[in-house]
């Protein structure tokens, strides 16, 4: 079945705190995750929250990479959205876990608009939308 994009749903457990923190580490490490998986990054933007904690994307040109953190958990989430068939989101993971020092990860993927979708819904809104 061919689909329109695959979703990795990363959960990184037990990772450096300090890491998760660390601003410039975090977007260093997001923007290098892009470039290990093949993905063309476009841009970026991160903020840290206080006391701590930080949100970013690195917007690409197959999708997204995406990331929130909380250091008092030793936790991060990141989303890997990609709509290209050359990009490896796996390399990108195995770089985030081993960068954050992650003692564990869980990961769903998700196929996103596929058959169904594609023929069904989405098909059903393009006509409506574009005649």
């Amino acid at each position: 079945m061919e689909v329109l994009g695959r979703h990795l749903l990363v959960e990184l457990f037990s990772c450096d705190v300090k890491v998760l923190d660390d601003l410039s580490a975090i977007e260093a490490f997001m923007k290098e995750a892009a470039r290990v998986s093949r993905a063309t990054i476009v841009e970026s933007v991160f903020h840290r929250f206080q006391p701590h904690g930080i949100s970013g994307v690195v917007v690409v040109a197959e999708s997204h990479l995406a990331i929130h953190t909380w250091p008092e958990h030793g936790y991060a989430a990141v989303d890997f959205f990609t709509c290209g068939a050359d990009i490896d989101y796996w390399r990108a993971h195995d770089y985030l876990k081993q960068a954050f020092a992650a003692g564990d990860s869980e990961v769903k993927e998700i196929e996103r608009g596929g058959e169904r979708d594609a023929a069904g819904r989405l098909g059903r809104r393009k006509q409506r939308e574009f005649g």
